[in-house]
C-alpha cells in the first residue's frame, strides 16, 4: 500500500465524473486532483483509505493531448467548473462514459446508448445565479463557495453566467457597502444580506433580482431599487426573500415584491412560462428544449394520456400537450403546482391538470390508466413507493429524465426486474464545464 506523503510517478489512465485523474500506485487506485487522462505526472499521496488513495500533482512530466489551459482565473479556487482544464470534446466523452457505466457496469443493464448530446454553447448559458454574500477585509463581497466548504471566493466574472449578472451584483454590493447594511454570518447567525439571486428569461431577456435576507429591510432597499431600474432596463422584478432560519437552504418561504412584477416570463418549447423566485426552471433553456424533444420522441405522445410524476412547474408535460390527449401532472411542492396551473392557463392549454401531493401516493389513488408515464425525479431518484406504484399500473411506456445517472440506473434496474425493458438511454450535457450530466431513458413493458 502507498503511504501518506509518498512520492510517485505514474500515467493517468482515466478520469472520474468529478474531474479527478485516476492512476495506480503499488496496485492501489489513486485519485489525483487536476490530472487528465494521458498525463504522465510526478505526484504525492496526501490521503490513504482502505481501498484507494488521493494524490496531488507535483510536476507534469508529459501533458495529455486532452489537457488545456484554463480560460478562467478562478477555476482552481471556485468549486463550479470541474472540467476547465480539459477540452470540451474530452469532457463529453467522460460524461458519456459516466452515463454508460451507471447502467452497464453498476446495474448490469444493456440498453441502446444513443449518441451523447453535447451543448452548442458552453459559455454564458446559465439563466440563474445565486451568489452567497460574505464580508472579507471589512467589505461585502459575493462569489461562489470553494470546493467542499462555505468559504466564499469573490469573483469579478463567471464564464457560465451572462455578464449582466455580475454587473447587477456589483451594483448591489456597492450599495450594501455604502449604506453599511450588515452581511449575514452563518456561524453566528447574525447580519442581514444572505444571497444575491438573479434570474433571466433566455428568450425574453427579462431579469428578476431577488435579495435573500435574514429579516425584513424593505425601507433600506427602496433606494437600491431606484438605482437598479435606472441602470438596467431589462430588470422587470425586484423581490426580497426572507429566510430567517439557520440553514444551508438558500431561500425562505416569504417573498415581498419591492418593485415591478411578482414574476418574469420566458418561452419554453413554444409555451409562455412565468418564473417566480421559488419556481423551478431549467437553468440552460436552449439545451433543456433539446432534452424535452428527446423525451417527447421517446414518449410518442400523439393522442395518448400522459401522467407526469415529479412534474415541477409542468414544463415537460406542457411541451407535449399539443400532441397528447391529456396531461396529468403531480408534484409535492405547492408553489410549483400553482406555477404549472398558471402556465397552462396563460397558454390556453385545456387538456392539462396538475395535482399537489406526493407523486406515488396521489398516482396510486387516481383512477387513471395512462399510456405513458414521465418520471423527472430529484437527484436522489424515485422513492421506492412511487416505483412500485408505477410498476403495478402496468403502463406500457415510461420515460425518465434524470439529473443523476447513478440513481436513474438504480431505479431502472428495479423496473427491469419487474417486467420492463430498458430500451434506450441518451446522455445530455445540460451543464458544460461542470461535473453534472443529464440522461433520458425509455422503458417499455414486456407483454406477459
Amino acid at each position: 500500500m502507498p503511504e501518506k506523503n509518498q512520492q510517485f510517478r505514474a500515467v493517468i489512465t482515466d478520469m472520474t465524473a468529478e474531474g479527478n485523474g485516476v492512476c495506480r500506485v503499488d496496485d492501489m487506485a489513486v485519485f489525483v486532483s487536476g490530472a487528465v487522462t494521458g498525463d504522465e505526472i510526478c505526484g504525492k499521496i496526501v490521503k490513504v483509505l482502505k481501498s484507494y488513495a488521493f494524490g496531488i500533482i507535483l510536476e507534469i512530466i508529459k501533458a495529455s493531448p486532452y489537457r488545456k489551459d484554463s480560460d478562467c482565473e478562478y477555476s482552481q479556487k471556485c468549486g463550479g467548473c470541474t472540467f476547465r482544464h480539459i477540452s470540451y470534446e474530452a469532457e463529453c466523452r467522460i460524461k458519456a462514459e459516466t452515463v454508460k457505466n451507471a447502467f452497464q457496469r453498476m446495474n448490469n443493464l444493456s440498453p441502446e446508448f444513443e449518441p451523447f448530446l453535447s451543448c452548442d454553447n458552453i459559455c454564458s448559458y446559465r439563466n440563474k445565479a445565486q451568489y452567497p454574500v460574505a464580508k472579507i477585509n471589512g467589505k461585502a463581497v459575493c462569489g461562489f463557495y470553494s470546493p467542499r466548504s462555505h468559504r466564499v471566493i469573490p469573483l469579478e466574472s463567471c464564464m457560465l453566467q451572462p455578464d449582466i449578472f455580475q454587473n447587477i451584483a456589483d451594483t448591489v454590493l456597492e450599495y450594501i457597502n455604502k449604506n453599511k447594511i450588515p452581511v449575514y454570518d452563518e456561524k453566528t447567525h447574525t447580519g442581514i444580506i444572505r444571497h444575491i439571486y438573479i434570474r433571466q428569461g433566455y428568450y425574453t431577456k427579462e431579469i428578476m433580482l431577488c435579495l435573500v435576507v435574514r429579516k425584513n429591510i424593505v425601507r433600506e432597499l427602496k433606494k437600491l431599487c431606484n438605482i437598479l431600474i435606472q441602470k438596467f432596463s431589462d430588470i422587470k422584478s425586484i423581490v426580497m426573500n426572507i429566510n430567517p432560519d439557520k440553514t444551508n437552504v438558500i431561500t425562505g418561504n416569504e417573498c415581498i415584491t419591492l418593485w415591478g412584477t411578482d414574476s418574469i416570463t420566458d418561452i419554453m418549447c413554444g409555451n409562455k412560462i412565468e418564473i417566480s423566485p421559488l419556481s423551478f426552471y431549467q437553468v440552460n433553456t436552449g439545451q433543456a428544449e433539446k432534452l424535452y424533444q428527446i423525451a417527447c420522441s421517446y414518449a410518442e405522445p400523439d393522442g395518448k394520456n400522459i401522467v407526469d410524476l415529479y412534474c415541477g412547474a409542468g414544463t415537460i408535460g406542457l411541451s407535449m400537450a399539443n400532441r397528447a390527449r391529456s396531461i396529468t401532472g403531480i408534484e409535492i411542492i405547492p408553489e410549483a403546482v400553482e406555477n404549472a396551473r398558471h402556465n397552462a392557463e396563460i397558454n390556453n392549454i385545456k387538456n392539462a391538470e396538475f395535482i399537489c401531493g406526493d407523486s406515488g401516493k396521489i398516482f396510486s389513488i387516481l383512477n387513471k390508466s395512462p399510456d405513458v408515464i414521465i418520471l423527472d425525479p430529484p437527484r436522489k431518484g424515485c422513492d421506492r413507493f412511487t416505483v412500485d406504484t408505477v410498476i403495478k399500473s402496468g403502463c406500457k411506456r415510461i420515460v425518465m429524465i434524470s439529473c443523476n445517472p447513478s440513481t436513474a440506473a438504480r431505479d431502472c434496474k428495479i423496473f427491469s426486474d419487474n417486467g420492463y425493458i430498458v430500451e434506450k438511454v441518451r446522455g445530455v450535457d445540460m451543464f458544460p464545464r461542470t461535473s453534472h450530466v443529464e440522461c433520458v431513458v425509455l422503458m417499455s413493458r414486456v407483454d406477459k
